[in-house]
């Protein structure tokens, strides 16, 4: 399980969880596109399964997708059989719409133990959580997702956004060319999750996970 990456490069990632959808995701990729940044995006099987085109413009554009179950529920709630299906279903989908099967996974709410990660470990899934956690789905305002992250930001940094879920996150979509910049401005490197910690996004072929 993995807080962030070294802190020896200046080094930072974004990561947008929840998506993908038709109304922030969209807003998300054009300011990215237009600073050349590129993002790790955790997505939810059931968007997935409604909005394909969407995650397959997200990998288009160099983003790195993650797997951040089907439905969105609290893994550590679930039996061993469920968490698997919620993990194998979204991977799927994933692989379907763009022939690749994530390794990066991240629990809805950030709910593992160490049972689930011991088991998803097995399945060389590498779970990813944050260091910084903007809470722009409390409705924060811009302003106050510019302070949280100038305070507690440092490099090797997780920065966790979402892209879907409410609207809220407007505010995400507003604030983030003012935190591109201010990144940028203080010397940091953006990066997917994977380069930021040295590993694969990847495997080749389907996880074996029970479907």
């Amino acid at each position: 399980m993995v807080f962030k990456g070294p802190k020896f490069k200046k080094q930072i990632a974004l990561t947008f969880d929840d998506g993908p959808d038709r109304e922030f995701t969209p807003q998300i990729l054009k300011i990215l596109k237009q600073k050349q940044v590129p993002a790790t995006f955790f997505v939810v099987g059931n968007m997935v399964k409604k909005y394909p085109d969407m995650l397959r413009e997200i990998d288009r554009d160099g983003h790195t997708i993650g797997n951040h179950s089907f439905n969105h529920p609290q893994l550590t709630k679930l039996k061993h059989p469920e968490t698997d299906r919620q993990i194998g279903q979204t991977n799927q989908l994933i692989y379907q719409t763009i022939h690749k099967s994530p390794l990066l996974l991240r629990p809805p709410y950030g709910a593992i133990n160490d049972q689930l990660e011991q088991h998803f470990g097995q399945k060389n899934f590498k779970i990813i959580q944050w260091s910084v956690d903007t809470r722009d789905w409390a409705g924060q305002s811009p302003e106050q997702i510019m302070a949280t992250v100038k305070r507690e930001a440092d490099p090797g940094g997780i920065i966790l956004q979402h892209c879907a879920g409410g609207k809220q996150l407007q505010s995400t979509v507003q604030v983030l060319p003012g935190l591109i910049d201010y990144f940028r401005g203080q010397g940091y490197e953006f990066v997917t999750v994977d380069k930021l910690l040295n590993i694969p996004a990847y495997e080749e072929y389907t996880n074996k996970v029970s479907q």
